[in-house]
């Protein structure tokens, strides 16, 4: 037993002086082989520096001992107490971190104890949702509407008073104050692939003091656009007008106590194809114009039943497409006038041929800019031969113009052939002009003005009518839906036939409900 002791002691003199270093060596893995068998009990595998941790916190340095001396080399030796056995080598290695690998989650990468990171992360604010602000809209005072099925409707009421020098607008009229009232409706489809508008006006006019009147007048116009296969496209139209008729008619009734009411319904139905450039069409009208009894100023009435017609048209078109702005074309126009008495009562027979051509063209510049002119020649000839036949040349057409944002302009130019009763007449061409135009002066302020220029020759003498009328006005809306109207007009008919001149100055002034 003493021999074997002296050989402990001997044994464990051969223990490194740094056993603390060579613990940490040997779990960096950078030392060789221990010589003496790790007798410490095996710790589970971490990384490097939680064992690095661990190391400081399992073997501080004892009280008393020095720094670098093991303390199992130090403690006595008691004779009873048996040699340690030996544990089985454990071969060290370097436990190395994996590369964090980059991930597009930032949760998804290692969790380190001495950093701590929170799971639910909560997502970064991006501000109260009353605090995003909308885009300005383009008219803030624009109506905005009311839906009907697939129509936008938009109506409109204006209300107010007529302080005129000529109620009736005759060569006889007298000065008035009038209660009018407007009735206005524009309604639109929204349609993916066809369109439908629908556009009519009443109003009714009252006399609150001086001259007599009370009138009312309206119209009503339907279009539909249907657009087909195959490069086709449709459009039909119907429209209806009930009105007094005007006191520049060239038909003058004597002793009547007001102007008979005039009903007037026009249709049309017409087919256009393209071929390449070429663009043909053609196109079907109908115009049926009744009139009711004249009052007499002596009481009873008058039958105006022999000047109602119908006439019915048809038009065939030709153009080609020069361009995507300008398509120049030519027009045949063919048709029917049908009086509803074969012969009226000064034993005339009235019904005749019509017969036309006119040539133009259409241009489209986009919103700026666009319309139709045309100009040619009409005439109609009548089943008497008693009567001259009614012949001269025609413009018509439309324009658009948009010279900047918030201004319209609109030209309309037309040449009606008109009727006669009177023995021996065959009637008269009137030429009309006119030019409209809308300004927002603001967005609350709108400004209008109309001018107007009317010319009429009466067929088989150098009788003639000329007609001006001037108009502007102003609108303050108030918001979308309410507004103040003010509008000022002149109109003068200056004829060489007797009784015929009339001068007319009123202003409107009143206030409009729309929705």
């Amino acid at each position: 037993m003493g021999k074997l002791r002296t050989l402990m002691l001997a044994a464990s003199m051969l223990v490194p002086a740094f056993p603390v270093q060579a613990q940490e060596m040997e779990l960096r893995g950078n030392m060789n082989e221990p010589l003496v068998p790790d007798i410490r009990v095996q710790q589970p595998v971490r990384s490097t520096q939680t064992l690095r941790a661990l190391a400081d916190e399992e073997l501080p340095p004892e009280t008393g001992t020095a720094q670098g001396i093991d303390s199992l080399v130090d403690a006595p030796l008691d004779e009873t107490t048996p040699p340690p056995v030996p544990q089985p080598r454990r071969r060290t290695a370097t436990v190395e971190e994996p590369a964090a690998e980059a991930s597009p989650n930032p949760r998804a990468g290692a969790i380190l104890p001495e950093e701590p990171t929170r799971q639910n992360l909560r997502e970064e604010h991006t501000g109260a949702i009353e605090q995003i602000r909308r885009a300005p809209e383009d008219d803030p005072f624009a109506a905005p509407g009311m839906r009907l099925g697939t129509f936008l409707l938009r109506p409109s009421l204006e209300q107010g008073l007529t302080a005129t020098s000529n109620a009736d607008g005759s060569a006889t009229g007298e000065s008035a104050v009038l209660s009018e009232t407007t009735l206005r409706l524009n309604a639109t489809s929204d349609w993916s692939r066809h369109s439908a508008d629908i556009t009519g006006y009443t109003t009714w006019r009252k006399s609150l003091s001086g001259q007599h009147l009370d009138e009312v007048r309206g119209r009503i116009d339907g279009t539909l656009n249907l657009d087909l296969e195959r490069d086709w496209r449709a459009t039909a139209r119907l429209g209806y007008e009930a009105s007094p008729e005007s006191a520049s008619s060239p038909i003058a009734i004597a002793g009547t106590a007001s102007q008979p009411l005039r009903h007037q319904f026009d249709g049309s139905a017409g087919i256009e194809k393209a071929l390449g450039k070429l663009r043909l069409g053609l196109t079907g009208e109908a115009l049926r114009t009744v009139y009711e009894d004249a009052k007499l100023s002596t009481g009873g009435t008058l039958s105006q039943k022999h000047r109602g017609s119908t006439l019915y048209t048809a038009r065939l078109r030709a153009g080609y497409e020069i361009s995507p702005a300008l398509t120049p074309f030519v027009e045949i126009e063919g048709g029917r006038r049908i009086y509803d008495e074969r012969v009226d009562p000064s034993g005339y027979s009235r019904s005749s041929d019509r017969l036309g051509a006119r040539a133009g063209t259409q241009f489209d510049l986009g919103e700026k800019f666009g319309g139709e002119l045309a100009a040619g020649w009409l005439r109609e000839s009548f089943d008497d031969d008693r009567l001259a036949a009614l012949s001269a040349a025609t413009i018509d057409g439309t324009v658009r113009w948009s010279p900047q944002r918030g201004t319209d302009l609109h030209l309309r130019g037309s040449t009606t052939f008109e009727g006669a009763t009177a023995a021996g007449e065959s009637g008269s061409v009137l030429y009309a002009l006119r030019l409209t135009g809308e300004r927002q002066i603001r967005a609350n302020l709108t400004a209008n003005a109309l001018l107007g220029f009317d010319w009429r020759e009466y067929s088989g003498s150098d009788d003639r009518d000329l007609i001006y009328t001037a108009e502007a006005g102003l609108t303050w809306w108030m918001n979308r839906y309410a507004g103040l109207t003010i509008r000022a007009r002149h109109e003068t008919l200056d004829g060489n036939r007797a009784g015929r001149d009339a001068k007319t100055n009123s202003i409107f002034v009143g206030i409009t409900a729309r929705r």
